[in-house]
């Protein structure tokens, strides 16, 4: 199913928001040191702007793996993104996966205050790919 531009742009703006809202969710629980949940909201906040940039480029996704390949296959392999911001992607995608499905590996402080401003810093340049320039 093929997506207007209008809906194109309505799903986009819906994703950064939902970023956005997760970096805030985040930065609101800090606090109470829930380092799993905390995990769990900065991969969701990397996938939805992720998502949202994908979508922009009429790049369909469907698995969260499928994100992380499409991601190096548009976007690190053409330079757009450095390898950096690619396997950042993928270290908080086994984060989070670890955090959330393994037994006994729970997320720290210090994984947490590792990792928080450098997916901040991901989440704001993604953002800033999905933004039309013209």
């Amino acid at each position: 199913m093929s997506l207007s531009q209008e809906e194109r742009n309505a799903i986009v703006a819906y994703r950064v928001e939902k970023a956005r809202g997760a970096l805030d969710e985040i930065r609101k629980v800090m606090p109470l040191e829930v380092w799993g949940m905390i995990a769990n909201r900065m991969y969701y906040a990397l996938y939805y702007a992720v998502s949202a940039l994908l979508t922009k480029d009429s790049h369909p996704v469907n698995t969260h793996k499928g994100a992380l390949s499409l991601v190096n296959q548009y976007y690190v392999k053409t330079g757009v993104l450095t390898k950096d911001d690619g396997h950042l992607f993928g270290q908080v995608f086994s984060f989070r996966q670890g955090s959330d499905y393994d037994d006994f590996i729970d997320a720290t402080k210090e994984d947490v205050e590792q990792l928080f401003p450098k997916v901040e810093a991901f989440v704001e340049k993604l953002i800033g790919l999905t933004e039309d320039k013209s």
